[in-house]
């Protein structure tokens, strides 16, 4: 939209003021209006109005130059707000004002009360952004100017905080502090004021408007190894400063060092490679990695195979064992046959525990019984479809509630949670032994028993890292499902929780598997397989024009559609773009395993927009054999679209 000496670059409607700090508000203490980025002149304006205000973008109140004392957003009357505050509870009413456009005259006093909230500040008065946590309320941003005061906090009813951050990072850089993942401090891209500043700070050795010139053109390759000399000037923006102390002053020598800045960027990938898979490892295969008293050798090279071909079906139910660390890869024979005698004793002690248990006691012992109850009711209708689960007295099922419940008393802590039965039932179908399949069983929860925790952070965190690599490797397609309020990825947390069992076929979901537990090319190759089916599926959602049901609803139909052949190609194609960039940001090579943290990571680290961090290290090489050393699903985990999002699905 463009007029006489000004164009809007941005608009989003459906972003409220919320006026009344009580728990429970009324309609009245909603304002519904429109946020607006305006070009107007050599300046850059962000701008609110009120519904009945906003009709045209040329009628804007600027506040920019008032030098009376008033500020056009707040009043004596008015409540003022803080910028820190957290309104958690803010999930109210949702009955919206019905829009009502007006054309005011410019320059003229609000034509009604909801009008004298109206505001706008220039985009150089800004000092700082704070995010709201995430929760299920309706995402907010609180704008502080440089004389230290707040604007009224921006709640986005129909999201869009990161799509204004995005617009704002064209004129802005926004670093992200160590301190509060939430709060941004605002720079200009003023070359002058940055190259003043760090001239006198004396914080480069060489010329400072050289290192800001460059530092504006490639952030990553010429700025950070300096900018952390700068990490404790910025600190003091980031802590409360004592009465009387300046705010420009650097704080003390003893305080404690942090870490560097998180600066929103993007990363280049180059093309991507083409991948062939291998055929599977076959018999012959296997056995020319065995040695004299049966010792495996050669490791490293044969699990190289199985990553690039998977096995043969004959050998699943040796070879299983070893990918789930139920035998060891080095040991022999006969310390093969002991393990397997004093783990069978193991297994026995543990079944007696629970089998010895008498109806009377098990009456006294809810925890128990209600594990028995979920157990028995999900065993009824797991792989069902398949003949070795099929029928109503089948002895599988009997042996995947025994195992099942044998293993809440080998994990007390962690007891059965509903999906366990879905990694059980194909361990089972392979191994054929109740007690070889509880050992493989737990060898595989041993990688994955966080999915199943009740805080789900190991949920949150995986979900976390996925929009990470998506950001990276799709930057298009994670900003139209940030725009569809589908931006959290929660569509896939099916596929995260169960390892994808649910979406292939069953003879799939085994070559699936058993391709990811040889834990190469890194830790979280099911986050690229996820990555894979998205970008498989990208040209689809994004032209048909989905909203956030359609999308959740194409996402669930791909169910039992998809080849794992093609997936896991184009799952290792993105490992081998990814690691092919030279400046892959770090936090992206933690996730693929390419770095070690950095620092002791949260166990659900904050969103945030473009979450990338500075390069630390080289990616490594892909290993490869040559240089390596059908169900349909049930509706018990069915996903149902969120009535209320939280700041990540309703981020758009």
């Amino acid at each position: 939209m463009e007029g006489a000496g000004y164009r809007v670059v941005f608009e989003k409607g459906g972003v409220y003021l919320h006026t009344s700090a009580k728990k429970h508000q009324d309609p009245d203490s909603l304002i519904a209006g429109v946020i607006r980025v305006v070009e107007k002149d050599s300046d850059v304006l962000l701008h609110w109005a009120p519904i009945e205000e906003a009709g045209d973008s040329s009628q804007i109140f600027f506040s920019k130059k008032d030098t009376s004392g008033g500020d056009s957003c707040t009043s004596e009357e008015e409540p003022t707000f803080d910028p820190g505050y957290e309104p958690d509870w803010a999930v109210i009413s949702t009955v919206r004002p019905r829009p009502r456009h007006s054309e005011p005259t410019r320059g003229a006093e609000p034509s009604s009360p909801r009008g004298s909230w109206a505001f706008s500040v220039s985009l150089g008065e800004l000092r700082s952004i704070r995010r709201s946590k995430p929760g299920l309320s309706w995402a907010y941003l609180v704008l502080v100017t440089q004389s230290g005061g707040s604007l009224p906090a921006l709640h986005f009813h129909r999201g869009g905080t990161r799509a204004l951050l995005r617009v704002l990072s064209r004129y802005l850089l926004l670093a992200s502090s160590p301190q509060d993942s939430r709060l941004y401090l605002v720079f200009p891209h003023d070359s002058s004021a940055l190259s003043s500043s760090f001239h006198h700070l004396q914080l480069f050795d060489q010329d400072s408007s050289n290192v800001v010139s460059r530092f504006l053109q490639d952030p990553y390759s010429t700025t950070f190894s300096s900018f952390s000399r700068v990490t404790n000037f910025f600190r003091g923006a980031l802590q409360p400063h004592l009465e009387g102390a300046s705010p420009d002053l650097p704080p003390a020598p003893d305080d404690e060092p942090e870490p560097g800045f998180e600066v929103i960027s993007c990363v280049e990938l180059g093309p991507r490679p083409a991948v062939e898979r291998a055929p599977p490892v076959t018999e012959e295969e296997w056995t020319g990695h065995v040695g004299p008293e049966g010792r495996l050798q050669r490791v490293p090279e044969l699990k190289a195979r199985i990553f690039s071909g998977g096995l043969s079906p004959s050998l699943r139910r040796e070879a299983w064992k070893f990918l789930l660390g139920y035998l060891s890869w080095e040991g022999s024979t006969e310390e093969h046959k002991a393990h397997v005698r004093k783990k069978t004793d193991e297994y026995f002690r543990m079944k007696l525990q629970w089998k010895s248990v008498s109806p009377e006691q098990e009456r006294r012992n809810s925890l128990l019984h209600g594990y028995r109850s979920l157990i028995e009711r999900d065993v009824s209708r797991t792989d069902r479809t398949n003949k070795f689960y099929e029928g109503p007295e089948n002895p599988g099922l009997g042996l995947l509630n025994d195992i099942l419940l044998t293993y809440c008393m080998y994990h007390f802590d962690l007891g059965y949670v509903q999906g366990m039965s879905d990694l059980l039932s194909p361990i089972l179908y392979v191994v054929q032994n109740e007690v070889d399949a509880f050992w493989c069983f737990c060898g595989f929860m041993e990688r994955v028993h966080g999915n199943f925790e009740e805080s789900q952070e190991t949920m949150k965190r995986q979900l976390g890292q996925l929009l990470l690599l998506l950001r990276v490797l799709d930057p298009p397609l994670c900003d139209f499902l940030d725009s569809q309020d589908s931006g959290s990825l929660c569509f896939c947390f099916r596929w995260l929780l169960i390892w994808f069992k649910r979406e292939f076929p069953f003879p799939d979901v085994l070559r699936l598997w058993e391709v990811l537990w040889t834990g190469l090319p890194g830790p979280n190759l099911h986050l690229l397989v996820a990555c894979a089916i998205l970008d498989m599926e990208r040209d689809t959602l994004m032209l048909s024009g989905f909203g956030s049901n359609e999308i959740l609803k194409h996402i669930n139909e791909l169910t039992m559609k998809l080849s794992v052949e093609d997936v896991l190609t184009r799952a290792e194609a993105l490992y081998r773009q990814l690691t092919a960039c030279r400046e892959l940001p770090h936090n992206v090579q933690e996730v693929l395993g390419l770095a070690p943290p950095a620092e002791p990571q949260s166990p659900s680290p904050p969103a945030s927009p473009l979450p990338l961090s500075p390069t630390r290290a080289p990616p490594a090489p892909l290993p490869t054999a040559d240089t390596a050393t059908a169900t349909q699903p049930d509706s018990s985990l069915e996903i149902l679209p969120e009535e209320e999002d939280d700041e990540e699905g309703v981020d758009s």
